[in-house]
């Protein structure tokens, strides 16, 4: 079975919405999918269509690919600056993520004096590919030093509310990378002094499929819409010990 754009999305947002992202129906939790433009007229009003019904897609001015995920991510912050103010945490995760809403609000309630942090998995001393051929190819015009700031990777990251405006702000007036964790809680965050602390909790990675190792993670990554099912019944069973 062959599927469009929209399809995929509703799939994808639907087998969120029925598991880990029902949480959304709590009063202190709300989530949106993030997502631009197609030069397509038909997705577009099937993407229209999609949020009359459901009413939690937020539509950025971009044409969506993967060179504009920067892009993405500063129309979520300019969203959350303009339409959620008092929200204390935003949460950023990819679509192919599982994520432990009880684990993670446990996690921010523990740190909740914290201010101007990033929460996720650090990467310290990753070198910028200046190889022309690769996916992640950038410019010396664009970065020249030898290794980027300690940045958060963009699977999953949250963020204190006191820094998205100006997370936003100064991303404007900085040169493009379409590479957003490295751009954004990497380069922009170093420029304004955002911590950016590691949690171990946050995998960010694909893992095996058994209760334990659901239970113990904020974040999970690589998986698939049928499988956001399979996780959220493993993390559901507690007929299983874990030490």
């Amino acid at each position: 079975m062959v599927l469009c754009k929209s399809e995929y999305l509703h799939i994808i947002s639907r087998s969120i919405q029925q598991t880990w992202g029902h949480f959304g129906t709590r009063r202190d939790v709300s989530t949106g999918f993030i997502l631009g433009r197609t030069t397509n007229a038909t997705i577009n009003e099937a993407l229209t269509q999609e949020n009359m019904i459901y009413g939690d897609l937020i539509r950025g001015h971009f044409i969506d690919s993967y060179n504009n995920l920067t892009l993405k991510t500063l129309s979520s912050l300019e969203w959350v600056d303009n339409h959620c103010p008092k929200a204390k945490y935003i949460l950023k995760t990819d679509d192919d993520m599982f994520i432990k809403v009880p684990k993670l609000l446990q996690f921010l309630d523990s740190h909740s004096k914290d201010k101007r942090v990033i929460y996720g998995r650090l990467a310290k001393k990753w070198k910028p590919i200046w190889n022309k051929k690769s996916k992640y190819y950038i410019s010396t015009g664009q970065f020249s030093a030898a290794v980027f700031p300690p940045f958060t990777t963009g699977p999953a990251y949250v963020l204190t509310s006191d820094i998205v405006h100006e997370l936003y702000v100064r991303s404007l007036h900085q040169v493009y990378l379409k590479l957003e964790d490295v751009f954004t809680t990497g380069i922009v965050a170093q420029q304004l002094g955002i911590k950016r602390v590691h949690v171990n909790e946050f995998l960010n990675r694909r893992i095996a499929f058994n209760p334990c190792n659901i239970r113990k993670s904020i974040s999970v990554h690589m998986i698939k819409a049928n499988e956001q099912f399979d996780l959220w019944k493993k993390l559901l069973d507690q007929t299983t010990k874990c030490k």
